[in-house]
């Protein structure tokens, strides 16, 4: 029997231990793995060669990965995570979807990329402090507080320079709170972490400690609205507290399995077994259409 090719797509300069170990675990599955960074220029000869994939797994967290999915789409081959659940991810997107379906989440509105109409925003808005986000990025990176108008008139300049490009941004109530993990694969919670600091920004790159929460019931239903309400298979969802209330800040679906260095594996696992559910479902639709064309064609 020949073994299914999976694709990996990576970003950096080398391949990250995590990513190395989802390898040596998709072998033992009886995988064949071609491995693809986006980091760089694509050439159309690597482009090709990854089309005997019959599935490709995202593993990088980079934005332009959109690009790269999309090929693969548009040849027929299924992504892990798809162009859908990377759109539902952008952090605009994401609160328009969780007040859709009644999601708890920070206050939060989109800022006019004209200065003087943002300010006025602002001013109407009026949550001191508050949170600037671009509607895309990782690792924490474009997310700063603001303590005032024109403070935040200067974060949305340093946001354009830093990035070279006028990205649209938004405004969040502040929630001083530690930030909580809940990663969630396959339709189960598979661990919660939080994320402390002394200063105001907990996500993990910035955290201090980590250590694990129990899910109350409260969460276990806003965990379940947010997945049923979201294309999305593998993700790190971030909340925060305000009082015994949990809200929602963002979902990020190539998320972090580094909390704890001995579950390292144990989510791989659930990584692989997803893969090959998704990839086995796609191919038996595919069986499936063909049946039907064929039945029709008699």
């Amino acid at each position: 029997m020949n073994k299914s090719v999976l694709g990996i797509l990576i970003s950096g300069r080398e391949i990250p231990e995590t990513t190395q170990r989802l390898v040596t675990l998709a072998k033992e599955s009886f995988m064949e793995v071609l491995i693809l960074n986006i980091t760089s220029e694509v050439s159309q000869e690597d482009l090709e060669k990854m089309i005997v994939c019959d599935i490709i797994f995202n593993d990088s967290g980079e934005e332009y990965a959109m690009n790269y999915i999309k090929i693969f789409e548009n040849i027929g081959i299924p992504v892990v995570e798809s162009s859908k659940a990377l759109f539902q991810e952008s952090k605009w997107n994401f609160y328009k979807i969780c007040m859709k379906n009644d999601i708890p989440a920070p206050k939060s509105i989109l800022l006019d990329n004209d200065l003087d109409v943002a300010r006025k925003q602002l001013e109407e808005f009026n949550c001191w402090p508050v949170i600037l986000k671009r509607v895309v990025g990782t690792w924490g990176d474009y997310v700063q507080r603001a303590e005032n108008v024109d403070e935040a008139i200067e974060v949305m300049k340093k946001f354009w320079e830093k990035g070279n490009q006028v990205m649209p941004i938004i405004a969040q109530e502040f929630i001083d709170s530690f930030s909580y993990r809940v990663t969630y694969i396959d339709d189960e919670i598979v661990q919660t972490a939080i994320k402390e600091n002394n200063n105001w920004k907990c996500t993990g790159v910035y955290a201090q400690n980590f250590k694990k929460f129990d899910i109350d019931d409260n969460l276990k239903q806003v965990i379940e609205k947010l997945m049923k309400s979201f294309d999305i298979k593998i993700c790190g969802v971030d909340l925060l507290k305000r009082g015994d209330d949990w809200l929602v800040i963002e979902v990020n679906t190539e998320p972090a399995l580094d909390f704890f260095p001995e579950e390292i594996d144990f989510l791989l696992k659930k990584e692989i077994q997803l893969i090959h559910k998704v990839m086995n479902r796609a191919y038996e639709n595919v069986s499936e259409d063909v049946i039907m064309a064929n039945e029709v064609v008699k």
